[in-house]
């Protein structure tokens, strides 16, 4: 296997992931938010690209089964129903609905890989999940989504939580350098992913509006064991 890290998604062009196996990270919060919403019984996330086409996306709809979700800045967006926090994607709320979810980093990213072959949605929830999942693969891209376009640390060290489950079935793996690095990463943070979310740059932020609890969550490794797969413009459950 060959493992790609792409540390921003704005390094390469939407074509870029034809005919690819990508896996998408935004730990704070987006992919977090995604497999959370799924596993209580969401039936599909809809990522899009911006507000103006979440508005457009809702209108075509049924109203009563679907749910305009997202935020701008951390904060949820005025007139949508949802914002960005795992916490408030409970079963009541969304079981059974579709999501339309748009987010400052995460969304975007998923949208940009929308080519790929197969497209999948990470998490340090799910990620032993993924790494089963794509074990046998021999080429994968990992995006991490960044923070407005730049790096972002808890998505490199979510990156490494998988480059390392996938370097232990097999130590012939190749890396980029950026793969490298966010090995490194993980394996200086492994035993406290909670206090590492709290030390970045995001998550002082978060934890300055009032999603503390938001990071205690994110860092809940390997509670969670669904897929979540992008294809036809929807996430949803692999079977």
């Amino acid at each position: 296997m060959k493992i790609k890290t792409l540390l921003s998604p704005l390094n390469v062009d939407e074509l870029y992931f034809t005919k690819k196996t990508t896996v998408v990270i935004d730990v704070l919060r987006a992919s977090t938010t995604i497999v959370t919403a799924l596993n209580n019984g969401a039936k599909e996330i809809i990522p899009v690209g911006s507000i103006e086409f979440a508005m457009k996306v809702s209108g075509d709809t049924f109203s009563g089964k679907t749910i305009l979700a997202g935020e701008r800045n951390s904060r949820k967006i005025d007139g949508f129903s949802l914002g960005n926090s795992p916490f408030e994607y409970t079963k009541e709320k969304i079981e059974g609905k579709s999501i339309i979810l748009f987010t400052t980093n995460g969304s975007k990213s998923v949208v940009k890989a929308k080519y790929s072959s197969k497209l999948i949605i990470s998490s340090f929830l799910n990620s032993k999940s993924v790494s089963d999942y794509i074990s046998d693969i021999s080429y994968l891209v990992i995006l991490c989504s960044g923070n407005n376009g730049l790096f972002s640390y808890e998505d490199s060290v979510c990156a490494g939580d998988l480059i390392y489950d996938l370097f232990k079935r097999n130590k012939n793996i190749d890396l980029d350098d950026a793969s490298k690095t966010c090995l490194f990463l993980y394996e200086k943070h492994s035993e406290n992913l909670e206090k590492m979310l709290q030390e970045t740059e995001h998550g002082k932020d978060l934890i300055q509006e009032g999603f503390s609890e938001d990071l205690s969550f994110a860092a809940k490794k390997n509670s969670v064991g669904i897929i979540p797969i992008y294809s036809s413009g929807a996430i949803k459950i692999s079977k």
